[in-house]
């Protein structure tokens, strides 16, 4: 299914990442505590009892399901287990601020921890001051405890650092505020009524916060107002405007199209500006209202005098190739058509009311996205997604263009564009795979003004990425001979700011810097000493004892038809609890039979990937005494253009032989018991979960599924994303056979492909966690195929969760799904 892994399998456990055998290790790092004002005097709520205080442990008498006596024991032991991984906080963002003095800069980071009791993410603010001594030490002097931001959706620093905005969306019909702090007070209330528009989108991808350079205005996009609607009350119609005192009650109004799983309830994005001295918002006028506005930006300002512009990414709701008006689901969906255009900003007051429609920028590109200018304004760089546009595939390789923006600063839809960074079809050995980046740094820029910084999958990996905009050259500038994943979080001047973390290793601070030496230049990492990145001691002792490596397995009965890519190796991230790098070893395993049963784990997408990221998830199963296989099938992001396109078409075969063959892969090796293999899977997981138990029922003694696809036949008509289905099923033809109204040949084409074809087969136990609010994955889906196992007498478990969409990943329904899991598995092949 379209998704991303970890928001399926593994929601909210992503990581940064880790690196060892570091030489920075030999270097020195003090750790000492420095308080800062500016963010402790912000109006926000200090934790009543300790800041970083877990949540309450959950006993099994709190688990809601009824619970078989004899499995009482598991769940309290296991419940107690998962707590202690769940209880960690997480880095989710971070800034570095400029300094007056080069040697000095401030950051702050934002974190993240579950609190299990009030189901939600306590979101906190922890500062540092970093002082740089020379390239061999760095001290953070850490604020001694954190700060909770109660309340607040977003936090946006001003280009100088000076400023700060917070947004702050309420959850019922109360009016948006966002405060504008300065130094240590607020310098700005604004209340903005629902009249004006409703929440503002911070959600990554829709999300478009964007000072002005003066720091004057303040660009950003919320939902529009809502339509007004009838009103009636026990006579009738009224002609007067709603007043729920007086007896009337509004009337639903029109149904419109909206965007899908996670949007349903969000109206058309739209884009304001504020004027802070003021306090006044205006929406930006001439952009139709077939167009949902996104990753908005200032355009460089030329002079005082010129015209001000904005440059943001927009989405027509015409879809398919019959270019009908239906929005069709976005969310993790990079195929779907959007351009970026620039318009002029509503920036003075006494401003009449013309305007012009907006330019379109890149109209011979299908998609365009993350525009960044670079810090001279000689150049917009963004990204794009044409391959997936065009092929259907709901992600793909991405290239990198250039635009040449014009001297005058006015836009120009003739402007020149190039490809900084092309799309790559099939990479050679472990060389560059091509691009697939899913955000860019708010500041990606070294100081030289045409090198970017930003984070990119490296087949199972996660790397750290350089590129010069002029010469298009690509650099890994992260660690490259170990099997840790690294993710940038800031810059500092020309020095990184960055996690790095394994399976197996918790997230990891590190601090990179650029050396040049008279034979060669490269990045230095030293590792940083943070409080957050501290777990307990039982959650380091149960990941000591494992070990992790990535395999490569070969493609199985490869043939010439197939692309170069799609038969070169693709890979498995295995963990195990003991060496898997000896023949020696796995023979003594073979001769005293003390191997550990395993779990294989396959993402959705089926065009997203697992890396070597630190998963909390992860970790709690692995600890329970299971060895894990993370299947990365042909398909995957991360391996070059070829192997990705080689699936479509061929979901249900293809995927199916792949993740069998990491499974004898690992099991004639002896490095698992092959009579104890469970297997685990979330949306397009779940479909291939779903699969081998009915095509291999002999080889799974267990299988939980997250929301997956068994039925593409009910799925097309029920789902976000119908032309999934047929692009998956019939391969790029299908983006051309779209149809609302499939056709009988059709779902029967989608009958045989779905894993409901095999079930007369099945006779693995299987556990179903759905979201009944899921739109990509319906909820009748799963429902459908457990009834029909248990009306053919298999063993199945079903929980439903009412509140939650297709990640299932509100802070209790992810818990009660992991320890479900970790019941469930030991019930069959307990370690």
């Amino acid at each position: 299914m379209a998704t991303a892994a970890n928001a399926l399998v593994f929601p909210s456990y992503t990581f940064g990442a880790r690196l060892v055998n570091s030489s920075a290790r030999r270097r020195s790092i003090k750790l000492s505590t420095f308080t800062l004002l500016p963010l402790h005097s912000i109006c926000c709520k200090l934790p009543s009892t300790a800041a970083m205080q877990a949540p309450r442990p959950v006993a099994a008498k709190d688990i809601p399901h009824k619970i078989d006596e004899n499995s009482t024991d598991e769940y309290d032991s296991q419940a107690k287990l998962l707590q202690e991984f769940s209880k960690a906080p997480s880095i989710d963002k971070a800034w570095i601020l400029k300094s007056d003095s080069a040697d000095c800069s401030r950051a702050f980071f934002s974190i993240s921890q579950t609190n299990l009791v009030a189901n939600k993410k306590r979101k906190l603010i922890l500062s540092a001051h970093i002082v740089k001594s020379d390239n061999q030490s760095i001290d953070f002097q850490w604020s001694p405890f954190p700060v909770e931001m109660e309340g607040v959706s977003a936090i946006v620093p001003s280009p100088s650092g000076s400023k700060l905005l917070l947004v702050r969306n309420m959850e019922d019909e109360s009016p948006t505020q966002l405060e504008i702090w300065h130094s240590a007070h607020l310098e700005k209330a604004i209340q903005i009524p629902r009249s004006v528009h409703g929440s503002l989108f911070v959600d990554g991808w829709f999300e478009g916060i964007s000072w002005n350079h003066e720091e004057t205005h303040i660009a950003y996009v919320a939902e529009e107002p809502a339509p007004s609607k009838l009103v009636f009350d026990d006579s009738g119609f009224k002609r007067e405007s709603f007043n729920k005192d007086c007896g009337t009650w509004n009337g639903q109004g029109n149904w419109e199209e909206d965007w899908g799983e996670t949007y349903s309830k969000k109206r058309r994005p739209t884009l304001f500006v504020l004027q802070i001295s003021s306090g006044e918002v205006q929406i930006v006028k001439g952009v139709s209202n077939s167009l949902s506005v996104g990753q908005v930006v200032w355009a460089p300002l030329v002079s005082s005098a010129s015209e001000k512009f904005l440059v943001f990414v927009g989405w027509p709701s015409e879809n398919g190739p019959q270019r009908t008006a239906r929005k069709l689901g976005i969310k993790y969906c990079y195929n779907r058509p959007c351009a970026l255009y620039a318009i002029r900003a509503p920036v003075k007051t006494n401003e009449l009311e013309d305007f012009a429609e907006p330019i379109i920028l890149t109209s011979n590109l299908s998609s365009a996205f993350f525009p960044k200018f670079s810090p001279d304004g000689k150049y917009l760089v963004f990204l794009s997604a044409n391959n997936a546009v065009n092929s259907g595939a709901h992600w793909t390789t991405n290239s990198l263009q250039r635009m040449d923006w014009p001297a005058d600063g006015k836009p120009d839809s003739s402007a020149n564009i190039s490809c900084v960074v092309p799309v790559v079809m099939c990479p050679k050995d472990d060389s560059f795979p091509g691009l697939y980046c899913s955000h860019f740094l708010p500041y990606p820029w070294l100081s030289d003004g045409y090198t970017t910084i930003l984070s990119s999958t490296w087949r199972s990996t996660e790397a750290i990425l350089s590129i010069n905009i002029l010469s298009g050259k690509v650099s890994r500038i992260s660690s490259t001979d170990t099997i840790y994943s690294w993710n940038v979080l800031s810059l500092d001047g020309d020095n990184i700011l960055a996690v790095s973390s394994s399976p197996i290793d918790p997230p990891n601070l590190k601090y990179g810097f650029y050396t040049s030496h008279t034979e060669q230049s490269s990045w230095g990492w030293l590792d940083v000493s943070c409080p957050v990145a501290e777990c307990s001691d039982k959650v380091r002792s149960l990941l000591a004892s494992n070990q992790c490596s990535i395999l490569k397995i070969p493609v199985r009965n490869s043939s010439e038809t197939l692309s170069e890519g799609a038969r070169r190796p693709f890979e498995a991230i295995f963990i195990s609890h003991s060496s898997c790098e000896s023949k020696e070893t796995w023979q003594e395993n073979k001769k005293d039979d003390v191997r550990s049963p395993l779990i294989v784990i396959i993402h959705g997408g089926p065009h997203s990937v697992f890396s070597t990221t630190y998963a909390k998830s992860v970790a709690f199963l692995s600890s329970l005494g299971y060895n894990l296989l993370l299947v990365n099938y042909r398909g995957s992001l991360g391996f070059g253009e070829e192997a990705l396109q080689s699936l479509p078409g061929k979901i249900g075969s293809q995927d199916v032989s792949d993740v069998l063959a990491a499974l004898d892969y690992v099991s004639v090796r002896g490095l698992v018991d092959g009579s104890r293999v469970a297997v685990l899977g979330g949306s397009h997981g779940g479909f291939l979960a779903t699969h081998l138990v009915g095509q291999a029922p002999n080889r799974f003694v267990a299988a939980a599924v997250r929301n997956p696809v068994c039925n593409l036949s009910l799925m097309v008509g029920t789902s976000d994303i119908p032309d999934w289905c047929y692009v998956e099923a019939y391969g790029k033809e299908g983006k051309q056979l779209f149809s609302e109204a499939p056709t009988a040949e059709d779902l029967s084409h989608f009958y045989s492909k779905s894993p409901i074809s095999h079930i007369s087969k099945v006779k693995t136990p299987i556990l179903f966690l759905l979201g009944a609010k899921d739109l990509r994955v319906p909820v009748s889906n799963g429902l459908q195929y457990a009834r029909a196992l248990r009306e053919r007498g298999v063993e199945v478990k079903v929980i439903v969760f009412p509140d939650d969409v297709h990640a299932i990943e509100r802070p209790q329904s992810d818990f009660e799904s992991f320890l479900n899991i970790g019941v469930w598995f030991n019930k069959y092949c307990k370690p």
